[in-house]
């Protein structure tokens, strides 16, 4: 049984291709990604998609364009680059009819930066660097948090806490960099161009990670940041009726809604969602649920007489 292109792939391997320039190693080849970020990840997907939905498989697409099947599979994992303008011809052939999509997929794919979150490659899970990567992109991010206090609202003493009374065992090393780089990420807050609305229970004010001089210093920083113009803080009581949520959700939106990422928690950690229906769903829970907390000012006068009870 003979091999395809992509199965005898090995990460450093070099493959023919001409499709991302800047990506071409000796003699005219490409090197393949050694490691593929979630946003390539998700250029490749969002290629297949417009693939499929023009009624083409990867065979009778890569034939019809001059390419050799290899080439596309690997361009639609991620594992090789594609230009803005590849981009916008593919984007072309399959009668996608979706300007402000192609544009968005072809400004990702000139993306060049490397984000800050790159120096903890290798040293934390790639879901801690995947979520930093979003937030770092997003210019909308919407949360719900039944009970924790959301990461990008969190003091470093709050944060400490979690990690020294986590049930994963992890030396004193592996915490200082996780809190070190939960603490980078509240870096966002500070843009002009980012909006942060999060949606928090009462339980996850009231449920104590340390004692209580930090419980109450982590609800004033609340309140301190619910100040910002970037931040909207909004409170579900315990006696709100009808309120079914159990399980903390991350909405952070694309350029384009297409391009939206849910963070769902899931048994082994979190999950990465974004099939539309998914994104659909997610869209309309956080709506209702913002429907069944407190307004902002009421929110904050409940914060502070918690804060001041504390």
């Amino acid at each position: 049984m003979s091999l395809t292109v992509e199965e005898l792939l090995v990460p450093g391997q070099v493959v023919p291709a001409l499709w991302c320039p800047q990506l071409m190693g000796r003699e005219g080849y490409m090197v393949a990604r050694t490691v593929i970020t979630i946003r390539q990840e998700r250029l490749g997907k969002e290629l297949r998609k417009m693939r499929e939905r023009a009624g083409l498989g990867l065979r009778e697409a890569a034939r019809a364009m001059g390419i050799n099947e290899g080439r596309l599979s690997n361009t639609e994992m991620g594992r090789f680059g594609v230009s803005a303008e590849r981009v916008r011809f593919l984007a072309a052939y399959y009668e996608a009819g979706d300007t402000p999509l192609a544009d968005a997929l072809a400004a990702m794919a000139s993306e060049r930066v490397r984000g800050w979150w790159e120096g903890y490659r290798g040293l934390l899970p790639r879901g801690f660097l995947d979520l930093a990567e979003l937030e770092h992109h997003a210019r909308h991010v919407r949360s719900l948090e039944i009970v924790n206090i959301p990461g990008l609202l969190q003091t470093e003493e709050h944060v400490r806490a979690l990690y020294r009374g986590s049930p994963v065992e992890m030396d004193e090393e592996q915490q200082n960099l996780r809190v070190e780089f939960r603490l980078r990420r509240q870096a966002v807050l500070g843009r002009d161009d980012f909006a942060y609305e999060v949606v928090i229970h009462e339980a996850a004010l009231r449920i104590r990670k340390a004692d209580r001089g930090v419980a109450r210093r982590q609800l004033q920083h609340l309140l301190e940041q619910s100040e910002r113009p970037q931040v909207t803080v909004r409170v579900v009581p315990f006696d709100r009726d009808g309120f079914t949520s159990s399980s903390p959700i991350l909405l952070l939106d694309g350029p384009v809604p297409q391009l939206d990422t849910v963070l769902r928690d899931a048994p082994h950690g979190g999950a990465f969602l974004d099939a539309e229906a998914q994104l659909a769903t997610y869209r309309r829970w956080i709506v209702e649920v913002q429907k069944a907390a407190f307004g902002v000012v009421e929110s904050r006068d409940f914060i502070h007489d918690m804060a001041r009870q504390t």
